[in-house]
This record gives structure tokens, C-alpha cells and sequence, in this order.
């Protein structure tokens, strides 16, 4: 075993640069990191939160001086005592591990579903140097659940770009799903990449359309997980293992399991279970 290995694999303790409310259920927490200010976008760390437990959560700030934020949504004990988590205070860190997105050049798509968007944002500040044409799509359900509203105005500003906005309950912007203003780019526009993150039925459905209209894609997955390193078999979906093939999966690769993507997933029993 490498020794960088070890390096990323060991618990490191940070103190909380900074803790940012976002919305009513979402705070972002920054914190400086050597390790993680070498990760790629999509790439995630296993965050401890002393005395409660270790979960999983994607960066959502990558500076390479280190300084690293994850942005959190409070659903569960763990993600819930981590919002409450304060400035000054200290929390473990593991990583980052896993495959992150893969950038590319041309017209790409950015979708992002609820909180799904905060590993969108380190992926879309690169693709604004490289792409010829950034479209940001974000969906929620409702004009509270809006995240980075300001942090997307500020990398799509003086690069070719365009933002769509969907709350389902249409109290901002355009009313309905992300899916179909997605689709309705597809049909009158050529892209070269898609990417996307957020509840998995909602990325299913975009790679349904990126293969109708044969457009390559790149989606994070969620997934429990207690090693990150492909040990345990907690983030299993088919033959892959979320936490080393991705969570970052391809079109190939998300075709190789789409009898389980968007459908289902084990739970901390390990039982096979319905996607909510």
C-alpha cells in the first residue's frame, strides 16, 4: 500500500474555516485540506463527525491552496448533527476518493437536482475555461431549496453560458421539472457532454435522453458507504462499486447497470431496496 494511499486514507482533523446557511436545510462548511485541495470535481471524502458517525459527502469548493467546502443537507442524525456544526469547531476528514467528472471541451449541459448541484460547481468553474458553451440547469421543488444562485452568475459572467431554472412548485422562474427543460435543449441544440448529480430517478431520466439523443454523459452517484475503498460491498450497484468506479459513472458504465440505476439500492442491511 502507497504511502499517498495512507495519507488520504487516514483521518486528518480540520477546523471549520467558515459556516455558510444556504437555505432552510442546507449549510455549506469550508475547511483548509492539502489532500483535498488536489481533488478533482465529483470526488468525494468521508467526513467524521466525532462521537456520531462517518459519512460520505462530495466536495463542493476545491481551491488548490486547500481551502475545501462541503455543502451539506440536513436528512439524517449524521448530515443533521454536522449542521449543526459551528465555525471554530473541528471535524475528521478521509480522502478524497473515487473518479471525479472528466472535462470537456465543446457545448456541455451541467443539471443539477436539489442539493445534487454543489458537486456540479468545482466541475462547472473548469468547464468555464475550456468549454466553448456552458448551459447550469437546476431544478428544485421550491424557490427556498435554491442553492448558489450568486456562485453560478459569477462563473457563467463573461463566458458563453446560459441558465435554466425549474421549481416544481413555480414560485421562481420556470414551473415544472429539469428533466423537461432538458429535454427541450436536446431537441433544438447539439451538446457534447452532459453531466449531472442529484436524486437518482432524476438523473436516470437524463441518461435516458442522453442516450435518445446519443449525447455521451457523466453522473455522481450516492450510495451508502463505510470503507470508500471498495472493501465492503455497502455501495454496490450491479458489478460496480460507487465508491472506487465512481461516483462519477459513464454512459458505458451506467448502462451496465441500468437494470439497478434509478431503481434501486441496498440499504445499511445491505438489502436490495426501492429508490425513494
Amino acid at each position: 500500500m502507497s504511502p499517498q494511499f495512507d495519507a488520504t486514507n487516514r483521518i486528518r482533523t480540520v477546523e471549520l474555516l467558515e459556516v455558510k446557511t444556504e437555505n432552510c436545510a442546507v449549510k455549506t462548511l469550508a475547511f483548509n485540506d492539502e489532500l483535498c485541495g488536489k481533488a478533482e470535481p465529483g470526488q468525494f471524502v468521508m467526513v467524521w463527525i466525532p462521537g456520531v458517525d462517518e459519512i460520505p459527502i462530495s466536495l463542493s469548493g476545491i481551491s488548490s491552496d486547500g481551502n475545501t467546502s462541503i455543502t451539506v443537507h440536513a436528512v439524517g442524525d449524521a448530515s443533521s448533527a454536522l449542521n449543526q456544526k459551528q465555525k471554530g469547531e473541528i471535524i475528521g476528514v478521509r480522502g478524497p476518493f473515487g473518479n471525479g467528472f472528466v472535462t470537456s471541451e465543446g457545448n456541455v449541459m451541467v443539471v443539477g437536482g436539489g442539493t445534487g448541484i454543489g458537486p456540479l460547481m468545482p466541475l462547472t468553474e473548469k468547464l468555464a475555461e475550456i468549454a466553448d458553451k456552458v448551459t447550469v440547469m437546476s431544478g428544485v421543488k421550491s424557490q427556498e431549496n435554491l442553492l448558489f444562485l450568486d456562485r453560478v452568475d459569477k462563473i457563467c459572467s463573461g463566458v458563453n453560458s446560459e441558465t435554466v431554472y425549474t421549481t416544481e412548485d413555480g414560485s421562481y422562474e420556470l414551473a415544472g421539472l429539469i428533466t423537461d427543460q432538458a429535454e427541450q435543449k436536446l431537441m433544438t441544440e447539439k451538446f457534447d457532454m452532459i453531466y449531472t448529480c442529484g436524486p437518482e430517478p432524476m438523473m436516470y431520466k437524463m441518461f435516458l435522453l442522453a442516450e435518445q439523443y446519443n449525447v455521451p454523459l457523466q453522473a455522481s452517484l450516492e450510495r451508502i458507504m463505510r470503507c470508500s475503498i471498495g472493501l465492503c460491498g455497502s455501495c454496490q450497484i450491479g458489478k460496480l462499486l460507487v465508491c472506487k468506479d465512481g461516483p462519477v459513472l459513464n454512459s458505458e458504465q451506467l448502462r451496465s447497470v441500468k437494470e439497478e440505476f434509478g431503481k434501486f439500492r441496498l440499504d445499511f442491511t445491505g438489502k436490495k431496496i426501492k429508490q425513494p
